[in-house]
């Protein structure tokens, strides 16, 4: 059964934030919040993991749209090829921010996404995903959580979220109620910004 922490985004606690650390690097999955809807999500270079989580969702992992979840801009390099400075000015303005930016991926990444010429990259404005990110030191896979409801594409509330899935993760984040409108998803691999997925987040930003 799944460990339900209970986090606050103003001021994530370190010592549980290691505890969902230890659980990810042992291959664990993890629904945690975002400034969206919450996230399942795992280490990204752990292979296991991942394959775990494409099969929850039903994809084959090498034709899964997952993106990566970052603490900041500053290892973009280490998954993206090489950007021009009026992209980066997009990303500089938006993020942290409920946007996906789809960039081109670059050859180191790990060997799941080794086929994909693009990546989603997310830097969510919520305090406890970064914090996650900043303590495993590389970047989570995201993938939003969907709910069977006609009417409510995502649950908003964490205790419910642990009520379905306890049994499925290994760590159920409460960061609070979420939100209920996913990232706004933005392509910036051709010469102009293309709107993949127009969700929560304003397009001014383009």
């Amino acid at each position: 059964m799944a460990q339900f922490i209970k986090l606050y985004d103003d001021n994530p606690n370190p010592k549980e934030i290691q505890k969902i650390v230890k659980v990810l690097q042992n291959g664990g999955l993890v629904i945690y919040p975002t400034d969206t809807v919450y996230g399942l999500g795992c280490d990204f270079t752990n292979n296991k993991a991942l394959d775990k989580v494409a099969r929850i969702k039903g994809v084959k992992p090498e034709k899964a749209n997952f993106s990566f979840v970052c603490n900041d801009l500053s290892h973009l390099s280490d998954y993206v090829k090489q950007i021009d400075t009026s992209t980066y000015k997009i990303l500089k303005r938006a993020l942290p921010g409920p946007y996906t930016f789809v960039l081109p991926g670059s050859n180191s990444l790990p060997r799941a996404f080794k086929k994909r010429k693009t990546v989603g990259i997310r830097v969510p404005d919520n305090n406890i995903a970064r914090a996650i990110v900043k303590a495993l030191g590389n970047p989570i896979i995201s993938t939003s959580i969907h709910d069977e409801d006609e009417v409510l594409e995502y649950t908003t509330d964490p205790e419910l979220i642990f009520e379905k899935w306890q049994n499925i993760v290994d760590v159920v984040v409460d960061g609070g109620y979420g939100d209920n409108q996913a990232s706004t998803v933005i392509d910036l691999t051709t010469d102009e910004p293309e709107i993949i997925r127009e969700g929560k987040g304003s397009l001014d930003i383009l």
